[in-house]
């Protein structure tokens, strides 16, 4: 099935799957207006579960970005918000490869490499916003990152397991919420 036809209004086979994983994404961004350990957060895991999960790319990017702007929109806006989405988005890019390949360990690896590329770009951004443009600026700048890149990491692999496990629940429990299997061509 093209994607013309799985998302065509006469096929609305997806429109229950996409529905639910959009107030999945929605709750997930809620999680993180609630008080928590700082950089211990869904997002890194929601942006990984939506390139993972939702069959058409532009709506695995818009709308855990959308999500996370209307988050935001009620925590701060700042300066490295372009790095801080580029970052994210990257993750559901990344993510997309589990759409063939979801195994715990391939997940896994998924999850420790979207921690990894967000501490590395955000704090790249930060050393240039802040920091001064010397080898022991960007040092420092890393190191104060440490702590951060723990929550983060922690949060991305408690989150990725409850979002993902929580899916998988929710295929078994409701069919309707699998991804309808490409039709095969009739001659």
């Amino acid at each position: 099935m093209s994607r013309e036809e799985s998302f065509s209004p006469s096929s609305r086979s997806w429109l229950p799957r996409v529905a639910v994983l959009s107030v999945v994404i929605a709750l997930a961004a809620v999680v993180r207006v609630v008080p928590h350990p700082l950089n211990f957060t869904p997002i890194g895991a929601m942006a990984i579960f939506s390139g993972a999960y939702f069959t058409d790319r532009r709506a695995a990017l818009v709308v855990p970005l959308v999500a996370l702007f209307v988050g935001d929109l009620f925590t701060s806006l700042h300066v490295l918000i372009p790095v801080v989405y580029a970052s994210f988005a990257l993750n559901v890019l990344i993510a997309r490869w589990l759409r063939s390949h979801r195994t715990v360990v391939a997940t896994a690896t998924v999850t420790l490499l979207g921690a990894l590329q967000f501490f590395i770009v955000t704090n790249f951004a930060c050393w240039i916003a802040f920091y001064p443009h010397t080898a022991e600026g960007l040092r420092e700048c890393y190191i104060a990152a440490l702590p951060y890149f723990r929550n983060t990491l922690l949060g991305d692999t408690v989150f990725v397991g409850l979002l993902f496990g929580g899916w998988a629940v929710a295929e078994r429990a409701f069919p309707v919420l699998r991804e309808p299997a490409p039709a095969t061509a009739t001659v």
